[in-house]
């Protein structure tokens, strides 16, 4: 997804962090299920060669996306160690919940997010001194990332946030076929005093209608109240958990760092259902009513000084340290099912 323009071509992010020259890239195009299932082969092929060409010590991945899956299968084939980050979590309404659990087993060293993820990555067999609590990135970069100013991001983004505007993220329910966007975009519309910055959907199968439907939201929309921007990106996004009175949508990021800004999380339908999540996460259906209900209750409570349970002040040592002091013959020595 880094290197789809259409969804702000957020490789130039990594390079400006400093990770250049970038020795591999592998575009990965699709739009049914029927072409991403295609493109995680291709994917696969295409990470053997590269695994064959460097020669790495271990391979560290994140998360439970499908290009992950045929990462991790590569690596275990060609016998190079992995360390996952995040197992161990839950997210029903996604095809992502199965991908996840099935990299963990194909894993050598674990970095969950929280101390029940690590106790369900234990629950899968795997073996408690290979399960490390670290916390999540994602919530070191909402405390660390320098914020641009308020004034600063309008400019950047050619737009006013007003008083209590809302930041959108919508992805599809890849599991069940749930139409999310419909019944968030007119719950929104009862909300005319709230002005909208609405990011696209990850590329998911299906992602091109909620494109195509949030676009056509916002060109019917008058005074320019809807924003539609494909990337905000790390900075700008984290910057604008700043200006925003609540987050609306069914993103992780949405219940994984949003509560350590200290604002709302309004968190609909079942994508996310199953994930722990701070008191300043609303859960709802995906039906209007009940959306309109969540958005209400987001826009006048304080959450500020929530408890985030995905917080560690350590992660980055924790994380660090795990994956430098664990040998490579432990790494690479045959993993026993670890029974409960």
């Amino acid at each position: 997804m880094h290197l789809d323009a259409t969804r702000g071509g957020t490789i130039d992010e990594i390079r400006a962090d400093g990770f250049s020259p970038i020795i591999a890239q592998m575009p990965v195009e699709f739009d049914g299920s029927a072409e991403a299932a295609a493109a995680a082969g291709e994917l696969q092929k295409s990470v053997a060669e590269i695994l064959s060409r460097e020669m790495p010590d271990v391979v560290v991945v994140l998360g439970d996306r499908f290009e992950m899956l045929a990462i991790a299968a590569a690596a275990t084939i060609m016998r190079v160690p992995i360390v996952h980050i995040s197992g161990g979590e839950i997210t029903q309404g996604a095809f992502d919940d199965s991908f996840r659990h099935a990299i963990t087993k194909l894993s050598a060293l674990h970095l969950t997010a929280t101390e029940s993820y690590r106790r369900r990555v234990i629950q899968l067999g795997e073996d408690p001194s290979r399960v490390i609590n670290c916390g999540a990135l994602g919530v070191i970069n909402v405390q660390s990332e320098p914020p641009m100013t308020k004034s600063e991001l309008e400019e950047n983004l050619q737009w006013q946030f007003g008083e209590n505007a809302m930041l959108v993220t919508v992805h599809p329910e890849t599991l069940g076929g749930v139409d999310v966007i419909t019944p968030t975009l007119e719950a929104l519309s009862r909300f005319k005093e709230s002005r909208l910055l609405v990011t696209y959907p990850n590329n998911d199968p299906e992602g091109q209608r909620i494109i195509d439907a949030i676009e056509a939201y916002a060109a019917a929309e008058p005074s320019g109240r809807v924003k539609v921007v494909p990337s905000l990106g790390r900075k700008r996004y984290h910057s604008a958990l700043r200006c925003v009175k609540a987050v609306v949508g069914n993103s992780s990021s949405g219940i994984v760092e949003v509560p350590s800004a200290g604002i709302a999380t309004v968190n609909i339908g079942n994508r996310q259902y199953g994930r722990i999540a701070a008191e300043s996460v609303i859960n709802c259906d995906a039906k209007v009513e009940d959306i309109v209900v969540a958005i209400s209750r987001a826009l006048t409570a304080d959450f500020k000084g929530v408890e985030n349970p995905y917080y560690n002040p350590n992660t980055l040592k924790v994380m660090s340290n795990a994956i430098a002091e664990t040998s490579l013959e432990i790494l690479r020595s045959p993993k026993l099912f670890y029974d409960l």
